[in-house]
């Protein structure tokens, strides 16, 4: 699995993401940011994000993924105060 089919897996699974992908190897970083996180707890803006991939986990092509998830005031706060 590539982080280009990574990516777009998310893109079309979460409404309005921006997605980045690094790695290889069925090892993966995301950082998803989107509207759609707006009032979601950490561990539920996590469940969307496997929702996406739990197909390609379950058949092994992705074996760990490390996340970060925001929402666009989220992020712009996080890029404001050099968090990411």
């Amino acid at each position: 699995m590539t982080p280009e089919a990574v990516k777009a897996l998310l893109e079309a699974g979460i409404e309005g993401a921006e997605v980045f992908v690094e790695g290889g190897g069925g090892k993966f970083e995301v950082r998803v940011i989107s509207p759609a996180f707006a009032g979601l707890m950490p561990v539920r803006k996590q469940q969307l994000v496997y929702g996406c991939i739990n197909e390609q986990i379950k058949d092994g092509s992705i074996h760990a993924v490390t996340m970060q998830t925001f929402t666009p005031e989220e992020w712009e706060k996080a890029r404001r105060f050099g968090t990411v």
